[in-house]
């Protein structure tokens, strides 16, 4: 697989002066996926843990419910193919088939986009009794910030990581920031992973195919430092999703579901709010 960074010679401008440098530069590749010899998508992602961002994909999507309803699975790295085998083919797949192209930036290209596969894929998080503590929050969200390597030499990626109350328990990274929650969620498919008690810790905005994505895996607090879209809130609120955003230095706003922040602050109204 080719590698996740490569080193470029460029040209830098600033402080009144230009030198020539070397710079760390993200790579991108583009990986075409075969569900039984028809193809299904094609994704542009980072060339790292493809095979469980192709799980996490068909499981998101309501193509797999289980690791074992795949027989089969390579990949012919140089010609870009993900090859999959499954028994039987999923009657949403048949009713949604046809080739589609997953950018880096997002996963709008998709088809049946809220209504068809999410229905039945998205989990309602309303009885989940995990809780956090505002510390905790900013606790996680710096050590997702501090393991992630890649961004900081070439700011092209998105984070994400599945944490319990101690911590992150697993990391990934990604050029495309649903393909990063893809690993996250094909890894704990395929290594049986229990996700109830996890939280979603995220670098990216959290928009309403992130929101999806998070109900899919069956977390029920995502935590992010960027905004969050109207769509993704209205998702949450029904969807019964802590979303957390604009973790930042030592504030941080909570958006939905808020009886499970664990604080001992005192409530104040703004005069907005009155």
């Amino acid at each position: 697989m080719k590698p996740v960074e490569v080193k470029r010679e460029i040209l830098r401008f600033g402080n009144g002066k230009a030198e020539v440098l070397e710079d760390h530069i993200v790579t991108e590749y583009t990986v075409t996926v075969k569900i039984n010899g028809q193809e299904f998508v094609t994704m542009v992602c980072t060339p790292e843990y493809i095979e469980d961002m192709v799980v996490g994909f068909l499981a998101s999507e309501g193509v797999i419910r289980k690791y074992s309803d795949i027989e089969d699975l390579w990949i012919q790295e140089k010609e870009g193919f993900v090859h999959i085998k499954t028994a039987s083919h999923n009657p949403f797949f048949q009713e949604l088939k046809g080739k589609r192209y997953i950018t880096s930036c997002c996963g709008a290209s998709r088809q049946g986009f809220v209504f068809a596969t999410d229905a039945l894929t998205a989990r309602k998080m309303h009885d989940n009794d995990v809780k956090i503590s505002v510390d905790d929050c900013f606790r996680l969200m710096n050590e997702m910030q501090e393991s992630a390597e890649v961004f900081q030499q070439t700011g092209g990626v998105h984070n994400a990581a599945l944490c319990d109350q101690d911590g992150p328990v697993l990391t990934r990274m990604d050029i495309g920031r649903h393909n990063a929650l893809d690993k996250i969620y094909g890894y704990c498919i395929k290594n049986n992973i229990g996700i109830d008690d996890k939280i979603i810790v995220f670098s990216g905005r959290i928009s309403s195919e992130i929101l999806l994505k998070v109900a899919k895996i069956g977390c029920a607090v995502v935590l992010s430092k960027s905004a969050p879209t109207e769509l993704a809130l209205k998702l949450a609120e029904q969807l019964g999703i802590t979303t957390i955003g604009f973790i930042r230095n030592e504030s941080m706003n909570v958006y939905t579901h808020t009886q499970r922040i664990v604080h001992s602050c005192k409530v104040v109204a703004s005069e907005i709010a009155k």
